[in-house]
């Protein structure tokens, strides 16, 4: 009876790992193709996203010990909510993902690490962050002590690279309407202006 349990609780254990494949991978396909900001197709995506963290929650509540690939994709999941708790949530199942040995969890860490700090209106670490201002894409706030050294080791890309990934966005891809843009980045866009370094 005992090694029956054990069984059944095993093909539970792997329902739910396909459970968080699943969402992690409706994440991806949604999320390669975001409607404009303000479209009532994106006020859905974004209700999507948040049934997704809803239910990577309760996947993750019921699993005692979650494995590197179980915790980066609810990272991912995590990494696309609305608010500093989210990305922070993000930040630290990826962290701990990598420390499971889960290597694309590296990149993840770092950004959701400075989508966090950007949510809080405070300079990024490693530069991941490319925003609209109204004008052009642009890196948001790097703090400016953090080397490329540094960025590599998270598999993140050198600075300049980020920045000339941000030019070639503005060639390609309009401003979404900034009149929905959340207080975090309007605030950043006023003081942009206010520095002589804005839109």
């Amino acid at each position: 009876m005992g090694g029956l349990l054990l069984v059944r609780r095993r093909e539970i254990l792997l329902l739910m790992d396909h459970g968080l494949v699943d969402l992690f991978s409706a994440d991806h396909r949604e999320h390669a193709d975001v409607p404009t900001v303000g479209t009532p197709e994106y006020v859905a995506l974004r209700q999507r996203d948040q049934a997704r963290r809803h239910q990577a929650t309760v996947l993750l509540a019921r699993l005692t010990h979650p494995d590197g690939d179980d915790l980066y994709h609810a990272a991912w999941l995590f990494n696309h909510g609305d608010t500093p708790e989210d990305v922070r949530r993000a930040h630290e199942l990826a962290s701990r993902a990598a420390a499971l040995g889960n290597s694309k969890a590296l990149w993840l860490s770092a950004a959701s690490y400075d989508r966090w700090c950007m949510y809080r209106g405070l300079p990024q670490r490693y530069g991941t962050q490319i925003v609209p201002d109204g004008t052009r894409f642009r890196v948001w706030d790097t703090d400016p002590t953090v080397t490329d050294e540094e960025r590599g080791l998270y598999h993140v890309p050198p600075l300049k690279e980020q920045e000339h990934r941000a030019a070639q966005q503005t060639q390609v891809e309009p401003q979404p309407p900034m009149d929905n843009a959340p207080p975090w980045l309007q605030a950043a866009i006023a003081r942009w202006k206010a520095s002589g370094a804005g839109a």
